[in-house]
């Protein structure tokens, strides 16, 4: 019991440390991004669209196979992550409207925290909703 509840431990803290190490990268690159594209051709939201699209495509791969080292079937894991994405991005968007178009502040600072509070949200949604552990049907008595 207590060997089982330390392997369950670990592999949390594995999948929130290769998580995080993916996050901090892509995020970091895109913020980066982000501040370049905003400051040359402004449109906020634009700019986070585009950019959230493609750091998506790369967390899937990423994600799937080093957080969650997930072998499913790629289709439905697919499609899950999708709206798991959509749902992210749709957090991102009211984020920057509330916060910027709404209240007036400015969008470098929302867009930062942003990334944190959908990073968070996504996580829970990647692990209980899209690389979800397959479980071996159990064969009756």
């Amino acid at each position: 019991m207590i060997l089982e509840s330390f392997r369950s431990w670990k592999k949390d803290l594995r999948q929130i440390s290769s998580y995080a190490l993916i996050g901090v990268l892509s995020n970091l690159a895109g913020y980066v991004l982000y501040l370049l594209l905003t400051y040359s051709i402004g449109t906020p939201k634009l700019t986070m669209t585009a950019l959230y699209s493609v750091a998506a495509l790369i967390s899937f791969f990423a994600n799937r196979r080093f957080t969650f080292q997930h072998n499913g079937r790629i289709g439905v894991t697919g499609v899950r992550y999708l709206l798991a994405q959509l749902f992210g991005y749709f957090l991102n968007l009211l984020l920057l409207f509330l916060f910027v178009d709404c209240l007036g502040f400015a969008h470098q600072y929302i867009q930062a925290i942003a990334v944190f509070v959908v990073a968070i949200f996504l996580f829970i949604l990647l692990r209980v909703f899209v690389f979800v552990p397959h479980q071996p049907k159990k064969k009756g008595i």
